[in-house]
């Protein structure tokens, strides 16, 4: 296990107050705390790894704040949720043990692309304006959607929760808060998964891993309360800043 001088724990516990936040209104806050990780000499399969435990903390935070605002939907969260799980075993399983890590950077890649053109012909796709939300039995594209984030967010979580979002409110219709209640119960639950996944895996370090743990969470808090008392216009905005933000930081990578 990796051990940490003082600074590195700032470092690591800034960037994870940060991806928190960036996590709970959005999305790409993985785009902080991988590559802090790799400065601390992971390899990126165990940096990949040992980002899971903060993904599990940090929407525990998340789900309990939107369900004390009743921003969660929890008869809809059961379906949503075992569609994305069901991925997240296939993604996560597929990057811990089959797949090689040359494979990370190009998927990442390939994805944050395809949100950025997305979030600019369609900016509204990702967040709707209010409105009477679809079901799974109304929209069956949605659980195709909601299977292929839980591969992705399994096989690498940066900015699952773009694709989430657009499924969530692209084909589902849920407004942008409540896509991201219902993103972060799925995120809880695949997360759990892939990070049992990981740890069987060995691709976990756990100290790094503990202090993200801790610092994530705070974010997290910070964005139930920005979603909640900001105006929708505002929030859209701050969707389209952190995938674009993403975009760039993936070429960067």
């Amino acid at each position: 296990m990796t051990e940490l001088e003082p600074w590195r724990v700032v470092v690591l516990a800034v960037a994870g107050v940060a991806a928190g936040f960036i996590n709970t209104l959005a999305g790409g806050g993985s785009m902080l705390t991988l590559p802090a990780l790799m400065l601390l000499g992971l390899p990126a399969d165990v940096a990949n790894g040992t980002n899971r435990l903060s993904i599990v903390t940090q929407a525990i935070t998340g789900v309990h704040g939107f369900h004390r605002q009743g921003k969660l939907q929890l008869q809809a969260a059961g379906a949503v949720v075992g569609w994305t799980v069901l991925g997240a075993v296939v993604g996560a399983f597929g990057a811990a043990v089959l797949l090689p890590r040359e494979w990370v950077k190009p998927v990442l890649l390939g994805t944050m692309l395809a949100m950025a053109v997305v979030m600019l012909l369609r900016p509204k796709m990702l967040a709707p304006e209010e409105g009477a939300p679809h079901t799974l039995r109304e929209r069956p594209l949605g659980a195709l959607g909601l299977f292929v984030a839980g591969v992705y967010g399994g096989f690498v979580q940066a900015g699952v929760g773009f694709v989430l979002l657009a499924t969530l409110g692209g084909v589902l219709r849920y407004d942008l808060v409540r896509a991201n209640a219902l993103k972060l119960a799925c995120v809880l639950v695949y997360g759990t998964v892939a990070l049992a996944v990981f740890a069987y895996a060995g691709q976990v370090d756990w100290v790094p891993a503990a202090v993200l743990a801790v610092a994530t969470p705070v974010g997290s808090l910070l964005g139930v309360r920005f979603a909640i008392g900001v105006k929708p216009k505002a929030l859209r905005a701050v969707v389209f800043l952190a995938v674009v933000a993403s975009c760039v930081a993936a070429f960067l990578k």
